[in-house]
């Protein structure tokens, strides 16, 4: 078994909590051994979780906040970040229907 945190700092005052900077708790851990930690984006999203049982996730948000992707450790999946689409002038023109030559780009 890892040895925790508070075993290797030798804590006795439980339970042992760790905050950063902007107030987040970003680990926690309890008299018989139980922990968890957690990371956060520069908005105080929590982009990833972690604890003693195993169990874990990652997230990403976009500008608003929005949740775009989760990923855990019991294989769920969402994941609605933004596709980019990379085609050449040529699979434009073949996906409208036109002459490559009749394509402009405008600024």
């Amino acid at each position: 078994m890892k040895t925790t945190i508070a075993q290797q700092l030798k804590i006795k005052d439980f339970p042992f909590i760790i905050n950063d900077k902007d107030g987040n708790r970003i680990y926690y851990e309890n008299s018989t051994g139980i922990w968890y930690k957690r990371e956060y984006d520069a908005n105080g999203n929590e982009i990833y979780y972690e604890d003693s049982t195993g169990y874990w996730f990652n997230s990403e948000y976009d500008e608003h906040g929005n949740e775009i992707y989760y990923e855990d450790s019991a294989g769920k999946i969402m994941d609605n970040r933004p596709k980019q689409v990379e085609l050449t002038l040529q699979q434009i023109a073949d996906k409208i229907g036109i002459n490559v030559t009749q394509l402009r780009i405008k600024d």
